[in-house]
């Protein structure tokens, strides 16, 4: 789907100088990650590909960097109380983790798709874990809950000024190491990485093309943005399953940035998702989400319209279940193109 740009969004955004912000705040707990040049992928999409390599945080996906940002952001008062959030499972992990660095009570909530890998992780971390529902709305409204009878502090997983910008510290790695970039593939689920890699790109030079990719069971920003108003869609089964979840009916940031700076939004098919992760496997020997193999896979099956000469793919997370991830590379082989 191509999409027009529609004019400013709200003053109440994100600016180039919260991330620069976010960049200072959040430099102890995050690492600047590598963008590795994919000879291979180059050859199949025609363009030149590189991966930023966000799966080498050390909570194993880019979450961290707006968890770490909007958890700092906090009173002293705030932090005593202790944050809750809820999370297909990257996002309580970092903020599991932050939390713990901290020394804060931390209570993440789930639904029961979450993968059981994930739910391990965050016991390691400390982290109290409540399963709630069957959809990520479901764990919403609990810590809400939490916040009106406890006092504690949700942190968004995405529609938060503090964890856009944290987001879009990615942004100014990229211009450091790829200051001619010409095209940036973003996994697209909530909005909150999108929105603040492409706000950062954007800033710098509004000709950076942006390309959103989900998976076509339950694309929920997708959906949102096609008919101009948030939605909620059932969740459906995907090896993508980092990026199910809704937008929500009151979203305040993500959906208006999202509409304001992406380019064009990809979907793709759960066959065209597993050649991304296989490819991963056996050309970077790397194990990674389906979200994250989302964008490879856009360039490896050339489904965007506008791939220009320089491209960068985010690999958003590596948290991916080992069972899932020998079932995907037993069943393709060593086949990933299309």
């Amino acid at each position: 789907m191509d999409l027009p740009h529609n004019g400013l969004h709200s003053t109440t955004c994100p600016t180039l100088r919260d991330i620069w912000i976010a960049k200072k705040r959040i430099a102890s707990f995050i690492k600047a990650t590598p963008l590795v040049h994919s000879d291979r992928l180059s050859i199949e999409s025609g363009t030149d590909a590189y991966l930023k390599l966000e799966n080498l945080q050390p909570t194993g996906a880019f979450k961290l960097r707006g968890a770490a940002n909007k958890i700092l952001s906090l009173s002293e008062e705030e932090r005593e109380k202790g944050v809750t959030t809820f999370s297909t499972g990257n996002h309580g992990l970092a903020v599991a983790y932050v939390a713990k660095q901290l020394g804060m009570k931390a209570l993440i909530c789930i639904s029961n798709r979450v993968p059981l890998n994930k739910v391990t992780k965050l016991h390691d971390l400390g982290a109290e874990v409540r399963r709630i529902g069957e959809n990520q709305d479901d764990a919403e409204a609990y810590c809400y809950q939490l916040r009106d009878e406890e006092g504690m502090s949700v942190i968004k997983p995405f529609d938060d000024p503090e964890v856009i910008a944290g987001q879009g510290t990615i942004a100014l790695e990229l211009l450091d190491e790829l200051p001619d970039i010409d095209t940036c593939i973003i996994p697209l689920s909530g909005g909150g990485l999108l929105s603040g890699i492409a706000l950062g790109l954007k800033v710098a030079d509004p000709s950076i093309r942006i390309i959103g990719v989900s998976m076509k069971n339950a694309a929920v920003m997708y959906e949102s943005i096609r008919i101009n108003k948030p939605v909620t869609l059932v969740e459906q089964d995907t090896l993508a399953d980092s990026l199910l979840g809704g937008i929500g009916p009151d979203n305040a940031y993500t959906f208006s940035m999202v509409k304001e700076y992406v380019d064009e939004i990809v979907l793709l098919s759960e066959d065209e998702i597993a050649s991304g992760i296989a490819f991963m496997w056996h050309q970077h020997q790397m194990g990674v989400e389906g979200a994250a193999a989302t964008a490879v896979s856009v360039l490896l099956h050339r489904k965007a319209k506008g791939i220009s000469k320089r491209t960068a793919a985010i690999i958003s997370g590596g948290n991916v279940d080992s069972t899932r991830l020998l079932d995907v590379i037993t069943a393709r082989g060593d086949r990933y193109g299309g």
